[in-house]
């Protein structure tokens, strides 16, 4: 019975986002979040990449407040989403930034490298924060299902391929 348990587990544990590192940095701008991701694509996210197909990977943040007589305060929620396309003419991948930046990349593992150690991101403009208040961060990235095109949504949500997310990661933040 342990050795069938097995297999499935591991196949669970290939199919998440380990969140390896997430912290909040002040800087003149605002509120910048430093991350870093571990994920790998399963073979059939590789062949609907290698078939055109794009994938989007969103990371979602929250800063609350706790407080004793109500419910915790939402200071700021955030989101930004990577998406990833090969070309076949050009036989490069492209990763864009949604709302920001494109790059060309000319293998996987390269485009898969800037989606996975994105740049410090701007969460929160200076101000957005109490100085001297903790708040508590979420932070969760996965496989956005909800762009697929909507012939592939229907199979997506049924196959355990297409799921690639991360446990939420809270950790709390004295604002600067």
């Amino acid at each position: 019975m342990l050795a069938c348990a097995l297999p499935q587990a591991a196949r669970a544990a290939e199919e998440t986002v380990e969140i390896t590192r997430a912290y909040i940095e002040a800087a003149e701008e605002g509120y910048r979040l430093s991350s870093a991701y571990s994920f790998d694509l399963s073979h059939g996210l590789e062949d609907a990449l290698q078939y055109g197909v794009q994938l989007y990977f969103t990371t979602e943040i929250s800063f609350t407040r706790p407080r004793w007589y109500w419910f915790d305060e939402k200071a700021v929620t955030n989101k930004r989403t990577h998406r990833i396309w090969y070309d076949v003419l050009t036989r490069q991948y492209h990763v864009t930034i949604i709302g920001s930046v494109s790059q060309n990349f000319e293998s996987l593992e390269d485009a898969l490298f800037f989606i996975r150690r994105p740049t410090r991101w701007v969460v929160a403009p200076r101000g957005a924060l109490k100085v001297g208040e903790v708040y508590n961060v979420t932070v969760s990235m996965g496989m956005d299902r909800n762009y697929l095109p909507k012939p592939i949504q229907v199979s997506a949500f049924n196959n355990r391929e297409w799921t690639l997310a991360s446990q939420k990661k809270t950790f709390q933040y004295k604002a600067e």
